[in-house]
């Protein structure tokens, strides 16, 4: 009978490789046990992780389209700036407008008030004046004056005075008392005049040619009134001489 090949030196051989083989067989377990134990979803959040890692490549045709988009981005932003200042300039220009517009009007509304009040200041002036030039008619109506050599002279120095004549109190008094002392019916019927026919009358003896061209408006016709001879009288002097002061002889 041959001998056991299975001897006790061969089995503790075999025991040894046995040992490493049942080891890698347990180590192989263990890791296909630790594999079982990743979740399912392991390898495709790996694969995710290398794609968006990796740069991404795009066509042609995907580039025009993009840069289609840019161009587009771009000209809508350029036209709502546009848009912006568009309006920020309207809103400007209305804003200067509507202050020209009322600095105009207070200008216009101004220049009434002060056409107004400058209106008002000539119809108030004018109506001073009217109100002076009655009182003073008023006063000069109203006003007597005694009927004597004393009173003639003074009416008529007064309607000199309106008329613009000059001449004073003492001029026409002195040149009266030496031509007519002071008779307003004196007539001279004997000088050179009276031979040519127009003798001398009056107060200061004027002759009727002298008194028609010399009469002052507003007082008589009549040569041989008071007034109305001084007054006429008085104006021949201011033409002749100055006034009736410069006068101190036969005139």
């Amino acid at each position: 009978m041959p001998k056991n090949p299975f001897t006790r030196g061969h089995r503790r051989e075999l025991s040894k490789r046995h040992k490493i083989a049942v080891a890698g067989v347990a180590t192989l377990g263990a890791a296909a046990v630790v594999f079982s134990a990743v979740p399912g979803n392991a390898e495709t959040t790996t694969s995710e992780a290398t794609v968006s890692s990796a740069p991404v490549k795009y066509s042609s045709e995907q580039l025009k389209i993009r840069q289609a988009d840019v161009s587009e981005q771009l000209a809508a932003k350029a036209l709502q700036s546009k848009a912006a200042a568009e309006a920020k300039a309207a809103k400007a220009h209305a804003e200067a407008k509507a202050k020209a517009k009322a600095a105009a009007a207070a200008k216009k509304k101004a220049a009434h008030a002060a056409a107004a009040k400058k209106a008002a200041q000539a119809r108030k002036a004018k109506a001073a004046s009217r109100a002076a030039h009655r009182a003073k008619l008023k006063a000069a109506v109203h006003k007597s004056y005694a009927n004597n050599l004393d009173g003639w002279i003074k009416e008529s120095l007064d309607i000199m005075k309106s008329k613009g004549i000059p001449g004073s109190y003492n001029g026409l008094h002195r040149n009266i008392l030496r031509e007519s002392s002071g008779n307003p019916n004196a007539i001279n019927n004997w000088d050179i005049n009276a031979i040519n026919g127009i003798p001398s009358k009056g107060l200061l003896q004027v002759i009727p040619p002298t008194f028609r061209a010399y009469h002052v408006a507003g007082t008589s016709w009549n040569i041989y009134d008071p007034v109305a001879n001084i007054t006429a009288a008085a104006n021949y002097a201011a033409d002749k001489y100055g006034s009736m002061d410069n006068v101190n002889s036969a005139y």
